[in-house]
């Protein structure tokens, strides 16, 4: 009976061992030779790493599936991943300034990965970019079909022109956060009408807009600002991705966890606002709602209670608090207009003091929370780090007093050399003077 259990244990070993080498073989390592080695029609997904990185050992396992989904979905994507600690002039080359950091080359060109760490996110960012830029729809069912799997679809309707020269070159560069399609006019919807022709829209929200050179700036810009709906949940991740659209995000705060009906109507209290004045905000107001506070409080660097409203300018970490609590949506549009128009002022922002004054809220933050969940871990650090503080006052102190002393003594060799004074007229002869010893006196 023990002999067939041995059996049965080590058979399931040398499955899972197996496995771990079949996904692992699908995963590179890279280093420093890597450009000089691959094709140029090569596309790479890379992951660069520090062995000492708690997140990239959490994302370890999740990459070695993303090797082995790739390669068994006929993805021309290969899987690599990088020590940046030892290969650092290939992660110079990358401009890596975390980790880990997720990155795809393709022709040349390196797409940066802002989204969450998970296998669906990254497998799609890698089917994105690695596709077509502009992805054609040729029938009015392939439109329909595009239609109902995004929220949020830009395309180009027309034939060669200078606007679909700048859509490509747009696209080149925003494929890393949407997708982007082209159709003939024949293929949209029968409620799409065109003013002008060829043009770009976006189609969201039910409905669609397009897009105006004069009223909208240029392309890029007007993509950005589009890219996302008016109204949506919203994650950290989300709130670093809305950074490039100039916009000031407005954010019901509520506990997803607990729901209650105060947090179901803040939330119904936003997204009317969002839909009801769209035309009046939508191009400066992004609308959406957070689950939980814990983003907001380092932000703001206090608790904030849930539910609540806040408006966040993500471009420069700053902040409008309502002087008031907002109970109706009469009070909020008050609220968002008062922001709108300056009456309301920003608060925190991203300079030097705010930076310092967040650190020590984090730093303390972090230490309660483990106080509160490992007391006896707490303790220990607060004694490593109160042995090391004093060891490092102790050593700048002996430094300082050994500087001190040295300027204190007198040159061991050579003479003391007083400094020069500037003497006036005639000085020199009162000098010589008031030198000369008594014998020299007497002789005079």
């Amino acid at each position: 009976m023990e002999n067939k259990k041995l059996v049965v244990l080590c058979t399931v070993s040398l499955t899972v061992l197996l496995s771990i080498a079949t996904v692992s073989a699908f995963v590179e390592e890279l280093d420093d030779t890597f450009k000089d080695t691959i094709m140029p029609d090569e596309i790479w997904l890379i992951q660069f790493y520090a062995p000492w990185c708690t997140y990239c050992k959490q994302l370890d396992p999740v990459w070695y599936e993303i090797g082995a989904e790739l390669k068994s979905m006929g993805s021309p994507v290969n899987v690599g991943k990088v020590d940046a600690t030892v290969h650092t002039n290939l992660a110079k080359e990358f401009r890596v300034g975390g980790y880990p950091a997720i990155k795809l080359l393709k022709d040349d060109l390196k797409y940066n990965y802002r989204g969450p760490r998970t296998k669906a996110g990254i497998i799609e960012f890698a089917d994105r970019v690695s596709g077509p830029v502009v992805r054609a729809l040729p029938s009015q069912q392939l439109f329909q079909n595009v239609m109902s799997r995004y929220d949020v679809l830009f395309v180009y309707v027309g034939g060669p022109s200078d606007l679909k020269e700048k859509y490509i070159s747009v696209a080149k560069e925003l494929i890393v956060h949407t997708y982007f399609f082209s159709a003939a006019r024949n293929v949209l919807p029968k409620a799409v009408t065109l003013q002008e022709y060829p043009a770009v829209a976006v189609f969201k929200d039910g409905t669609y807009f397009l897009y105006n050179e004069q009223q909208d700036e240029d392309l890029a810009s007007w993509i950005n600002r589009e890219r996302f709906l008016n109204y949506l949940p919203i994650d950290s991740y989300t709130l670093y991705a809305m950074g490039d659209t100039g916009k000031l995000v407005a954010l019901a705060i509520v506990d997803e966890r607990n729901p209650t009906e105060e947090s179901i109507r803040y939330k119904t209290m936003v997204e009317r606002v969002a839909t009801e004045y769209k035309d009046l905000y939508s191009k400066e107001f992004q609308f959406g709602h957070m689950d939980g506070n814990e983003y907001i409080n380092g932000l703001i660097m206090e608790e904030v209670a849930m539910p609540s409203i806040i408006v966040l300018n993500v471009s420069n970490d700053g902040y409008f608090l309502p002087p008031n609590k907002v109970e109706t949506k009469e009070q909020l549009v008050k609220f968002i207009d008062g922001v709108s128009k300056g009456r309301i002022k920003s608060q925190g922002g991203n300079g030097y003091y705010q930076c310092f004054i967040r650190i020590v809220f984090n730093t303390k933050t972090t230490v309660t929370t483990i106080f509160t969940e490992a007391p006896l871990l707490g303790a220990f650090l607060i004694v490593v780090s109160g042995g090391v503080g004093s060891a490092m006052c102790y050593g700048l102190c002996m430094v300082w007093r050994s500087m001190r002393n040295t300027e204190d003594e007198e040159p061991i060799t050579g003479e003391r050399v007083e400094p020069k004074q500037l003497k006036g007229p005639g000085e020199d002869k009162k000098t010589e003077t008031k030198e000369k010893n008594p014998a020299e006196k007497k002789a005079d």
